[in-house]
């Protein structure tokens, strides 16, 4: 992301593209929230917060991306704002959630996308596997998303020297079989490592790729599919990098 207001420094145009229906996915998650009681001892009573005001979230692709590109203009240089923390928005989202975004990143502790992007409650959908790797559940979780919360963009956020990608890359290259279900991750990257590459730039070359083909993934989807066509929903590719916190598109 560039200094400027326009989003996502690229080699190509970013793809562009109203809320639905509340459903029990949602109504069940809420009213969890709404019956659980204060369960730490010595919690004092609560007091009386001020009414709070519903904050206005961005409602199209574009001003989606916009918010992210000036949370990460905030964050990288050392402005954040750390919004939406207040008591009157804790209150607020005990009734319902709006988020503007889903990012699926990776599960990186150096890589939070509320902090990456400055957000607070409520403003991020936060979906996290090692390498963006998808299965059933986190494409299911990109869809509640979407499709349930009406959420006009969707970011695939890869990120500089992403651990599960070398690690692919590395069991790749030796044969090595990885320990537990982590060689289930090696076997969902291993398509982005480009083999005509020196090894030392395969890392870095397939943390980009990897994006790439999550994200043509998700595009294919037939209800996120719909929804792109109709000028609803925008899926982008982008990467973190860890040295300047700069996050830029990935084409």
């Amino acid at each position: 992301m560039n200094e400027s207001s326009e989003p996502l420094p690229s080699a190509g145009d970013v793809r562009r593209a109203t809320p639905s229906r509340r459903g029990l996915l949602r109504t069940a998650v809420t009213g969890a929230a709404v019956t659980t009681g204060a369960w730490a001892l010595g919690t004092p009573p609560a007091t009386a917060a001020p009414a709070p005001r519903r904050r206005v979230r961005p409602a199209t692709p574009g001003a989606a991306l916009r918010e992210l590109c000036a949370g990460n203009r905030r964050w990288r240089t050392f402005r954040e704002r750390h919004p939406h923390e207040s008591r009157a928005v804790r209150t607020e989202v005990v009734s319902g959630q709006h988020p503007f975004a889903v990012v699926l990143g990776c599960i990186d502790s150096r890589v939070p996308p509320e902090l990456v992007f400055d957000q607070g409650l409520g403003d991020l959908i936060a979906v996290r596997s090692a390498g963006e790797v998808l299965d059933e559940a986190v494409l299911g979780s990109v869809a509640y998303g979407v499709l349930d919360l009406g959420i006009p963009l969707v970011m695939v956020l890869g990120h500089q020297s992403c651990g599960a990608v070398s690690a692919a890359v590395h069991a790749d290259e030796t044969g090595e079989t990885l320990p537990a279900h982590i060689q289930y991750l090696a076997e969902q990257i291993k398509p982005a490592i480009d083999h005509s590459l020196p090894l030392t730039a395969r890392v870095d070359a397939a943390v980009t790729a990897q994006v790439g083909l999550v994200r043509s993934r998700l595009v294919a989807e037939p209800d996120l599919a719909a929804r792109i066509a109709e000028g609803r929903l925008a899926v982008v590719g982008a990467r973190y990098e860890l040295t300047n916190q700069v996050v830029r598109e990935v084409p």
